[in-house]
């Protein structure tokens, strides 16, 4: 009895220390696993099939080893290709330009005949830029003499820089030769075959050696101060301060100085405030 109580002794003992050490092994190893799971990083996208496992590996993966997502087109910055900047727009009127050129018959058509002091080969059409009364640049015809064609065009490339304003510049033959109608229009105009005015001799216009400039706002007086354009009442004195008009001894008056030509409104008498000559007549 003794030996076989022994013995059921050894078997339930060696049972408990078997269970111990399984005990003990089995926390060893879940440790272990647990510590591998840990360590391991985790995928940086799910597989295709997430239900199944990866094995495991002896050593962790480095994070820095995953393979980096590939830069999008729109991601980098684009600079625009040489030479295909925008232009920048212009700004500002355009530079004053003058055509110097020969007239034909037909430009002058109601302005010459035969007989003319001048023939119609000494005369210059020049076609130039102007400033005018809306404050924008134009473009107008004077037909003068081919002496002075050169020096009219340069007073009026000065008035245009000074932005001084003229109302229309057209030749005389747009009103049919008619003196009267294109000063009443307010036209800066230069050559017409005409006398001067109250007189039976030629005029500088006749010559081409002579320009009205805004007859409206410059006008034609006489010694009694009369004038003989209605439009033209609020501007028979002087000094005027008003846009168009000229003054003695200002830009414009001097801009003709400068190659040698007189203003009317220098005259005793008689005032003609809109005319500049070779002369001084």
């Amino acid at each position: 009895m003794t030996s076989l109580w022994n013995r059921r002794s050894a078997v339930v003992m060696a049972a408990l220390v078997g269970m111990t050490g399984c005990a003990g092994v089995g926390d060893a190893g879940a440790s272990a696993t647990a510590r591998t799971r840990v360590s391991a990083p985790a995928p940086a996208s799910p597989a295709a099939d997430s239900s199944t496992p990866a094995a495991p590996s002896a050593a962790p993966t480095s994070s820095a080893s995953a393979t980096p997502s590939p830069v999008t087109p729109s991601s980098v910055p684009v600079s625009p290709a040489p030479g295909n900047e925008p232009s920048p727009s212009p700004s500002g009127p355009p530079p004053f330009s003058a055509k110097i050129e020969k007239v034909s018959r037909d430009d002058v058509r109601y302005s010459w005949r035969p007989g003319c002091p001048v023939p119609l080969s000494g005369l210059r059409k020049i076609t130039m830029t102007y400033w005018g009364f809306d404050d924008q640049a134009h473009t107008g015809t004077l037909v003068v003499n081919k002496k002075v064609a050169e020096d009219v065009a340069s007073v009026f490339g000065k008035l245009y820089d000074m932005r001084y304003p003229i109302r229309r510049m057209e030749p005389v033959d747009v009103y049919k030769g008619s003196d009267y109608d294109s000063i009443d229009a307010d036209n800066t105009s230069a050559f017409n075959c005409r006398n001067a005015t109250g007189s039976g001799s030629w005029s500088n216009h006749a010559y081409g050696l002579a320009v009205d400039l805004n007859p409206r706002e410059n006008p034609y007086v006489y010694a009694n101060g009369s004038n003989a354009h209605r439009n033209a009442d609020a501007f028979v004195d002087r000094p005027l301060k008003k846009r168009g008009v000229i003054n003695e001894g200002d830009r414009v008056v001097r801009a003709f100085g400068q190659i040698g030509w007189g203003w009317g409104g220098s005259w005793s008498g008689a005032k003609d405030y809109q005319h500049f000559s070779v002369n001084g007549r």
